[in-house]
């Protein structure tokens, strides 16, 4: 079990937010460097944002981690999904074994896969690759009752964001966030509703691929269960709706925060954790780096209740941290603009230092 958790709510964390004065002074360096005004696009939005995420320091963007959180949901005794509750565990089994679309994307673009049992409705059998922080064998299911209790809503908090501290100290430098637990596109969907203020019916998508009789069916069931309480704080709409691996993903983008390193978000699902996470704290905001537009109903709304402006959009509706990966090489990319690129200025005065052979790349 993961020992560093508390019951305390997330309102005191240190926190500071991006500041926005350093945009003009990243941009004006960009500007300066050895190609015409604007020319590497939103690469340079990027590189803005990294450089005032790391600030005083220059970017570090060696190592990347991503971390699927993984969990049950009761809502899925309702027939919300188009596949069993056992597929969660079947999966982390997977993930582990170093098989799943995740961890191939992942070698393709130098990440590091951390696997969490938030809350699997199994016993899974120790692995270095793994990390148990499980809260209960799956949530409860919201159509009848809280699916978390405030308690737990927090201890996963403070678990996701201690599991990303301790990756920090020992030298993560990016972090990514993704998930896998059969039945969160409904608890997705209920906090998208209720945080975002969006009709139940534009939150509830195919998820694993239900058909349109089978949407219906989450629709009602969703609808069930936000008819069960009117609440909106939003550590209340996270007991209440949401799921372990969800509470523990925004907990990781507050712990990111914590340590000023940007967070890469993955689809719909860790985008609804993200909207938690900046609920609780909007300081947070800063830090995120949307990574994709997911195919999945719901997702374009989220994002616009985020202000996030995604930089892939490839039709990806896997989840597993799938789409955060392949962010990981541009937001490298967007860091060796600021700390290995020439400035124009050096090239046309001729004083341009070649790059050290012995460097390599990161």
């Amino acid at each position: 079990m993961h020992s560093k958790s508390s019951s305390a709510a997330p309102h005191d964390w240190p926190i500071e937010p991006v500041d926005p004065s350093l945009a003009p002074q990243f941009r004006s360096r960009i500007d300066g460097k050895a190609k015409p005004l604007g020319a590497l696009g939103r690469l340079e939005d990027l590189a803005v944002q990294l450089g005032s995420i790391w600030h005083p320091q220059p970017p570090r963007t060696k190592r990347a981690t991503m971390f699927v959180f993984a969990a049950d949901h009761g809502i899925t005794a309702e027939g919300v999904s188009a596949y069993p509750a056992s597929v969660t565990a079947a999966m982390v089994a997977t993930y582990l074994a170093g098989r799943a679309g995740v961890n191939a994307l992942a070698r393709a673009s130098r990440v590091d896969v951390r696997v969490i049992d938030a809350g699997v409705d199994a016993d899974l059998p120790a692995h270095p690759g793994l990390i148990d922080a499980k809260i209960r064998r799956g949530s409860r299911n919201a159509v009848n009752e809280p699916a978390l209790t405030i308690i737990e809503a927090c201890d996963c908090l403070a678990r996701g964001a201690s599991i990303v501290a301790e990756a920090i100290e020992a030298g993560t430098d990016i972090v990514a966030i993704g998930e896998m637990g059969i039945g969160n596109t409904t608890s997705a969907a209920l906090l998208l509703h209720r945080l975002g203020r969006i009709p139940l019916a534009d939150c509830v998508g195919a998820g694993t691929g239900l058909d349109e009789a089978g949407i219906a069916r989450k629709l009602a069931v969703a609808e069930r269960a936000a008819a069960r309480s009117d609440t909106t704080s939003p550590l209340d709409v996270l007991a209440e709706f949401g799921g372990y691996e969800i509470a523990m993903m925004a907990g990781a983008v507050l712990g990111s925060a914590m340590h000023r390193r940007p967070v890469i978000i993955d689809g719909f699902i860790a985008s609804a954790a993200a909207l938690v996470a900046v609920r609780l704290r909007p300081a947070v905001s800063g830090y995120c780096v949307f990574s994709h537009r997911s195919a999945e109903r719901g997702h374009d709304l989220l994002l616009q209740v985020l202000g996030g402006k995604p930089y892939l959009d490839l039709g990806l509706r896997l989840g597993e941290g799938t789409g955060a990966v392949m962010m990981v090489p541009l937001l490298r990319a967007a860091g060796a603009i600021l700390t290995e690129m020439a400035d124009l200025s050096d090239v046309m005065a001729g004083t341009l230092e070649p790059w050290p052979a012995d460097r390599g790349q990161d």
